[in-house]
């Protein structure tokens, strides 16, 4: 009998919020076309918190209660969240806040394991949750169990939900090593990467993705994409404009991406802009459809992200399926993904000389395009989804002996 895996993230897709958590879904529904799937990804809420909307517009965008996506059933239970304040009772009342959400899928056969996104808070609550309906928990480490680790106050919260799951999960050997450090078992932990849909990223035409823009023909071309916040390091990569533009003439920059959970940086990024005399140079694309990234990635030549932090990007595969060598920190797993030369540079985080030198090599290089996309056409997800449809039958195979035995 397949087990009915039950997704647990507060950041997932939806109307409100189209760019929250995408890479869990593209890793997810590819499962759900195996397993039964149902997600639950609850919704943090405080009373007047739809006031706080008139300053801040992108704060907490509301949900639908319930929606189906891609056919599969997606539900949104509220629970209370100070904003910016007590962060370690989210787990708490997340947990509680999802409790009859996930006992009625209890009930209805619809719940054999509970798979959770983040170890904190999701993760803790998912152990709660797991406790109280005995189910077992999946965790799956995305990078922010590294600067909670250094909260005192969130670190044993986050701890004891790694030690109370049946399996973690993590998509970079970089976290693996972190929770090793934090105490977990190492057998406990199983490194799958994220992948890539190389059926809809994929080169196009560059004179075509070109004159979809407006470049010209010899332009040299970077771009970013990701959401405009300051992590993502849009203002790292602008300040070396300047000088990448006093040996590549006609330089042009592409970002793509717009608000995101963790704020919004158009405003002052649009400032440094002008401040540095960069408007001919830099172009704000706005959000665009995962279906179409395929056309600004085509029409450049080199991919850059400073990033303060990453568990495993998806966008530095989905980049080299296009043929776009990456440039990025040293920082998450960053350095797992871009592993080879030929694949791109990695450089010190917070190092300006380091990341404007690396551009500047990257831009003069005459890169062999053709082992960038076999590496993308190697890690596409449907290898990922085969080894984390046999962890999960393995866990619930577990879990229906365990209670046989019990009885």
């Amino acid at each position: 009998m397949k087990p009915h895996l039950v997704v647990f993230s507060t950041l997932f897709p939806h109307a409100g919020a189209p760019n929250a958590g995408p890479f869990i879904r593209e890793r997810m529904f590819r499962v759900g076309e195996v397993l039964p799937l149902t997600v639950v990804s609850p919704q943090p809420w405080f009373p007047g918190q739809s006031l706080l909307r008139r300053w801040k517009p992108h704060f907490r965008p509301p949900a639908l209660r319930h929606e189906s996506q891609h056919g599969i059933e997606v539900l949104h239970p509220l629970f209370f969240s100070v904003p910016g304040a007590f962060k370690q009772l989210d787990g708490l009342f997340m947990a509680l806040g999802s409790y009859f959400t996930l006992k009625k899928l209890r009930r209805a056969g619809k719940l054999d394991i509970l798979d959770a996104h983040f170890a904190y808070p999701d993760g803790y609550a998912a152990t709660l949750l797991g406790k109280w309906l005995d189910v077992p928990v999946t965790i799956t480490l995305r990078g922010t169990e590294v600067p909670h680790s250094r909260n005192a106050k969130l670190r044993p919260l986050l701890v004891r939900a790694l030690t109370r799951a049946a399996r973690v999960f993590s998509v970079s050997d970089s976290l693996r090593r972190h929770a090793i450090d934090l105490g977990i078992a190492g057998d406990k932990i199983r490194v799958v990467g994220n992948g890539v849909d190389n059926d809809k990223f994929h080169p196009v035409a560059r004179s075509e993705a070109r004159t979809q823009l407006g470049i010209a023909a010899d332009a040299p071309v970077l771009i970013s994409v990701g959401g405009l916040v300051e992590r993502k390091g849009f203002h790292r990569v602008l300040a070396c404009l300047p000088e990448l533009k006093l040996r590549f003439p006609g330089l042009v920059y592409l970002i793509v991406g717009g608000a995101g959970a963790e704020g919004d940086m158009r405003a002052e990024l649009e400032q440094q802009v002008a401040a540095l005399g960069l408007q001919d140079t830099v172009r704000f694309l706005g959000i665009i459809p995962a279906a179409s990234l395929k056309w600004p990635l085509s029409a450049a030549d080199v991919f850059v992200l400073s990033t303060r932090n990453e568990g495993w990007a998806n966008v530095f595969l989905e980049a080299m399926a296009c043929g776009l060598p990456v440039i990025s920190t040293d920082v998450g797993g960053n350095a797992e993904v871009v592993c080879r030369d030929e694949l791109g540079m990695i450089v010190p985080f917070g190092d300006h000389a380091a990341l404007r030198t690396a551009l500047m090599a990257a831009l003069a290089k005459d890169w062999d395009r053709s082992a960038i996309l076999a590496y993308a056409r190697d890690n596409d997800w449907q290898k990922r989804v085969v080894v984390l449809v046999e962890e999960l039958n393995t866990i619930h195979a577990l879990a229906l002996s365990t209670r046989a035995s019990a009885q």
